[in-house]
Order: structure tokens, then sequence, then C-alpha cells
């Protein structure tokens, strides 16, 4: 089995924190160096002294027990307010394995097979076609058939030749501009099935299958969980994954009482200054769509949390799909999720599951990370891993894009192997 049964598998509370808030452990009892765990502190001041981040939240855990959660720097620079370990964050595409374990738990429920045609669902995507030229004068495209539809596997895996808007390629983020596909970060009164459905019109870059191409399938996957379940995105989610998982602190679109919390991003200017993120450096779009009123639920990238939070959803997976004795997926469908689902396609070293990133032998001679672990991250500068072998749950959260010094969350993954006492 991939999973070790722990012997403290609830993350623990004290009486004098917070409701929300962990005790932190002797970094000792979990078989860790408090020594080493310390270079973190370093990397990650040393990182806003040079004025290549403004401030971070980092969290360990491991076998259950959080060994490290620190906050750094100033989330707003200007007013000089201090980062809060509390403090909420634009997750983006981390929004993805939670709507991957939507999809797998109504899979529990014998809702549909992963190998079913999406069309079988969602009756737009029955005939869909592929790219053959396109046009960048006038946009115009010509097509041929696909030589068989997208599955709900495929989806998962971003494997249906469905690209990104925004942030794919250069042709079909062209073709989705057009047509008006949001690329998940929305404060306009957009509905999520209408988005989808007019995106099952549009050409694949590819013949389903064939291809790794990272792009909208978990958004078509937020719209499946809302057909099958015959609820919205939000209130499934909320429902079945945050309430049982204690995490208060994750939505699409804030509270009033909450908004205070989310972190600002920023962005590098020419001179590779800090300075915020606004409509006028974001292409057009508002990053601060968290406060709005939205009604767009992107499966793909809509959610905001905090570290805590998305540490209780790591840490069910890596119990085996429970959290405080409670079953939220079967220990075997957790292991679908993070084994090699793409077979002899690649992603860099690595594979793909159902949601996740898996990393391969190859994998782990890069960083150390090891073989197994499960990881993924958030376009803002968010990204995490669990590892099954070493019953770890990291993360890192920044905010901003672009980061210049992607090589920060390298450091911390090495920083937090370095730390293990073997």
């Amino acid at each position: 089995m991939l999973f070790t049964l722990l012997t403290s598998a609830a993350i623990l509370f004290t009486s004098c924190s917070t409701p929300h808030s962990p005790a932190i452990v002797d970094a000792s009892s979990a078989d860790m160096s408090a020594e080493r765990l310390n270079n973190i502190d370093n990397l990650l001041q040393e990182s806003i002294d040079s004025n290549w981040i403004n401030s971070a939240v980092a969290y360990i855990a491991r076998e259950g027990k959080p060994v490290y959660y620190k906050a750094f720097g100033m989330s707003d620079a200007e007013n000089k307010v201090p980062m809060e370990k509390d403090a909420i964050f634009r997750i983006a595409s981390q929004t993805k394995a939670i709507t991957s374990v939507a999809v797998m738990m109504l899979f529990e429920e014998g809702r549909f097979l992963l190998d079913d045609p999406v069309s079988r669902y969602i009756p737009e995507f029955s005939s869909p076609n592929v790219l053959l030229q396109y046009n960048p004068a006038d946009t115009t495209y010509t097509t041929l058939p696909a030589e068989r539809e997208i599955t709900i596997r495929d989806l998962l895996t971003h494997t249906s030749g469905i690209d990104y808007a925004g942030i794919g390629s250069p042709t079909m983020t062209a073709i989705y501009d057009k047509a008006g596909i949001p690329v998940g970060f929305e404060h306009r009164p957009i509905i999520l099935g209408d988005a989808i459905k007019k995106l099952a019109s549009l050409p694949l870059t590819h013949q389903p299958g064939v291809k790794f191409t990272y792009g909208l399938n978990t958004d078509v996957l937020g719209y499946l969980v809302e057909v099958v379940s015959g609820m919205p995105l939000d209130q499934f989610l909320k429902q079945q994954i945050f309430e049982p998982l204690d995490m208060k602190d994750t939505y699409f679109y804030l509270p009033a009482e909450k908004k205070a919390r989310l972190v600002p991003v920023y962005t590098e200017d020419a001179s590779k200054n800090l300075v915020k993120l606004t409509t006028d450096n974001f292409g057009g779009l508002d990053p601060n769509y968290p406060l709005a009123s939205g009604t767009y639920f992107s499966g793909g990238g809509g959610l905001n949390s905090t570290i805590l939070d998305y540490a209780a959803f790591l840490q069910m997976l890596l119990d085996g799909g429970k959290y405080k004795g409670k079953r939220l997926l079967a220990e075997r469908t957790v292991e679908l999720m993070i084994s090699n689902q793409i077979g002899d396609l690649n992603l860099g070293t690595n594979k793909f599951g159902l949601g996740f990133e898996i990393t391969t032998q190859a994998g782990e001679a890069k960083l150390g990370v090891t073989q197994g672990s499960f990881a993924w991250g958030g376009f803002f500068g968010t990204t995490y891993w669990a590892d099954p072998e070493e019953n770890l749950v990291c993360l890192l959260f920044c905010q901003q894009y672009p980061i210049s010094h992607g090589e920060i969350s390298d450091k911390f993954r090495v920083l937090v192997y370095a730390a293990l006492n073997e």
C-alpha cells in the first residue's frame, strides 16, 4: 500500500492559539532537524532583502505533525502591512486538485466512468474538431474531425487537446480570446456553463490523448461536477470538501469579513522593481477578482485559500482519503489519482496523474523530492507537494507574477529534504 499508518495524522491545536492555528511540534519528534529548518528562514529573508519577493508563508508537516509554519516580509509593502500566517492567497491552479477530488468523489458514487465521453454529460462536446490551419491575419481557421471524443480521463490528465486562454499557445489564445473564453480570474457576471458550452464549439489543438497540453480541462470538469451533482460548483466543494476538512477560509469570492486578509499581488516592472499588479499591467484582467460578487466558478483556477486550509486538503490525500477519522475518498481512489495516468507521455522529467504532477525517478534526481510525490502550483506564486514515502506536506505561498527568481521554490524543496533525519 502507498500509505503508512500515521501515529498522529490529525493536526494538533493549542488552547492559546486561534481555532485554526496549529501548535508547531519539536522538529525532532518528526525526525527533522530544527537547525536545518532554520535555513528556510535564511532563504526567504534573503529573497525579501534582495527584492526578489515582498513576502511569503511556508508550511511543513511530517507524519501529520506541523514542524514549520512561518510568515515573512510585508504583504503590502507600500502600506507596511506585515504578512500574516493566516493571509488569504489567490491559489489559481491549485484549484485543479480540489476540483479533481470532487470529480473522483462522483466517480466513487458510480455516477460515471473515467473513460466515458464527456459528451454523455455535456452534449456540446459530441463532435470535437481539431485545428488544421490558422490564419493570424484574420483569425480564421480550418479544422478536421477528431478521431475520437474527449473522455473524462483526458480532462483529468490534460491530454484532451483543450488549450489555455490567456497563457496557452499564441494561436489558441487568439481563438479563445475572440470567442470570449475566460482564463478563470473573473469578476464579471459570467456563468460557468455558458463559457464551457462555448469552449466545446472551438477546435482542439491536437487529437485527444496524444499529447499533454495544459489547458482549461479542469474548468470543464468543474461544469461536469455541476451537471452530474445538480449543484453549483462552489456549493458542492463547500459541502463535500471544505466543511469536512475544516477549510474555513477557502472561497471563489471572499465574504466581506475576510476581504481584508487577501494579499495584494505584485509584479516586476521593466527594472525588476516590485510594484502592485493592476488591471493596467495585467492585460486588462482585474487582479482583485476575489473581492467581487462573482458568479464564475473556475474549477481550474478560481479559488482563494490559506496555506493551512490547503495543508489540510493535502494531509487528507496523504492519509489515504481520510481526515480526522472521516473518509472523503477511498484509498484506492487516491492511489489512482497519484499514479502515472499518461503512459509514455511526459511532463518534463515527470508524469501526471489525475490532477497532479507525479515525481519520477528522473525527477527525484533533480532536487531530491521523492519519487511518487504529487505536486502542482498556482499562477501567482504558490506551490506545494506531498510525499507519501516521507509523510511530508510542504507548501510555499507567495503572491507575485512573474517571479524572475523561480529558483526560490526549488531551493525550498532542497532545504526541506536536507532537514530530514534519515
